[in-house]
């Protein structure tokens, strides 16, 4: 199960000690401005379904996700929700704000307990200006994710319910899956409905055309998780772009 996805330098260790590796924004970063770095962020724990942020808060700076998932989603005017994008250890969130000094037009949820590093946007822009190579790869990433959204727009618009609900299952194999005996498991106890709004779709839809890909055997059930059991027959019903949003340092 592959796609395209940033091509950004391998993820890096940042803070000593720590198991995981952050984005590839910050490769190559010589040991005293590693510290500089480290020393504007602050950590944040949080519980499963705490928010991070929400949509009309003020932008104050970047996170990086040292630990756990997080979903960034937007509200529409019904009240129901889309999920933009998931993110994983390593991956940052925030990015987008950083530069207009505005509000947040999207809010984030953790989906599981989750550890992050917090770095204002009053320390995080002087260190760009002083590290050129991490402002571009930051704006390559923001570039690329430009495109991909303009993918899922022509997907919202074009596909089916069907193909948008086995495209979000492909992406969460890609980003968070696991190979296990059953077959490949998405790696996150995802609740219906956040599938749903992943999708695009209703609650009852998703749950509709889950049981159609169980009894077609592309999908098995186990308890919350769901294991992809025929791959390429899922994304055949994908029909996928070829980018990939998340940059999946790990």
């Amino acid at each position: 199960m592959r796609g395209v996805k940033v091509q950004l330098p391998p993820a890096v260790r940042i803070c000593e000690g720590c198991p995981g590796a952050c984005s590839g924004i910050f490769a190559d970063l010589a040991e005293p401005e590693r510290q500089k770095l480290v020393a504007l962020m602050r950590r944040m724990e949080l519980a499963a379904g705490a928010m991070i942020f929400q949509e009309g808060m003020p932008a104050l700076g970047l996170y990086i996700l040292c630990r756990g998932k997080v979903k960034i989603a937007k509200r529409g005017r019904a009240g129901h929700s889309q999920i933009l994008k998931l993110l994983g250890p390593g991956e940052i969130l925030g990015e987008k704000t950083l530069f207009d000094q505005e509000t947040y037009t999207c809010h984030a949820k953790a989906l599981e307990p989750s550890l992050l590093a917090f770095i204002p946007r009053d320390g995080f822009l002087p260190f760009l200006r002083g590290h050129p190579d991490v402002a571009l790869r930051l704006i390559a990433k923001l570039a690329h994710e430009g495109k991909v959204f303009g993918d899922r727009l022509v997907e919202i618009r074009s596909r089916s319910a069907r193909e948008r609900v086995a495209r979000a299952l492909v992406e969460l194999g890609l980003a968070f899956g696991e190979e296990t005996a059953a077959g490949w498991d998405i790696g996150v106890e995802l609740p219906r409905a956040e599938l749903a709004e992943m999708a695009g779709v209703s609650t009852e839809t998703a749950i509709r055309i889950l049981s159609d890909f169980k009894e077609r055997g592309l999908i098995t059930l186990p308890g919350r998780r769901i294991v992809i059991a025929k791959a390429d027959e899922l994304k055949a019903v994908a029909h996928p772009f070829r980018t990939f949003l998340r940059e999946n340092p790990a």
